[in-house]
């Protein structure tokens, strides 16, 4: 873990989603004071099948959770931290918010955010942000406020598929088809990707893949 005592401020940078990838960066947000530290949280996610009548579970692999990073940053407006030119505390939020939750209207989502501090280099989307304001001006106006922050991991359709051969012990997965289940749905679950549902189709001799009866058990193997 980074401690507090980098020379470079942590940035957040707002990064554009063309078709699932990664595009052209946009605003930035330099922290003012550096966060102290800062959580990042990996999972793994399990389902569990019990037989009827029985007691216990089993756990059988799923899938490999995205990353989640989080830390909490000062926003100061006393004029103790110096730094040219200061915004004030409200500023500093609208400017944080425009990075970090900004709509991209042309792609109907949100932006994803790079963060970057010294030697570490995390892409996600923002969570949660919770601001709270901890000194005031006699008018009311923040002078403080501390600001916590926590991203979900963006992986391109490619990463993520890379990532499941890479951490999965076993990508080969036996499916049983439910009602209204479609080949190109469940590849598109499996692998990120709808366009891997003719293999899938050769590898279980299926005739005609848009007509798969309801409790059909399928093999999705590797493909990369």
């Amino acid at each position: 873990m980074l401690g507090s005592g980098l020379k470079k401020k942590l940035k957040l940078t707002a990064v554009a989603v063309t078709k699932g990838k990664l595009g052209a960066e946009g605003d930035s947000f330099e922290v003012m004071i550096n966060p102290a530290g800062f959580s990042r949280t990996l999972g793994i996610c399990f389902s569990e099948d019990q037989a009827q009548g029985a007691i216990g579970s089993e756990q059988k692999f799923t899938r490999v959770s995205p990353d989640k990073l989080s830390f909490d940053i000062v926003m100061d407006g006393t004029g103790v931290v110096e730094v040219t030119d200061p915004d004030d505390v409200k500023t500093q939020v609208k400017n944080l918010r425009a990075v970090v939750s900004r709509y991209e209207g042309s792609q109907h989502d949100v932006n994803v955010v790079k963060v970057l501090w010294g030697t570490t280099l995390f892409y996600g989307r923002l969570d949660t942000l919770e601001i709270e304001y901890t000194l005031f001006k006699p008018d009311g106006d923040p002078l403080r406020a501390k600001v916590k922050l926590s991203f979900t991991e963006f992986l391109s359709k490619e990463e993520e598929v890379k990532k499941k051969a890479n951490e999965s012990p076993d990508m080969t997965h036996l499916i049983e088809v439910m009602a209204f289940d479609t080949l190109p749905a469940l590849c598109r679950k499996i692998y990120g990707d709808d366009a891997y549902y003719p293999d899938v189709a050769r590898i279980n001799n299926l005739v005609n893949f848009r007509r798969i009866e309801p409790g059909t058990r399928l093999r999705f193997p590797p493909l990369r």
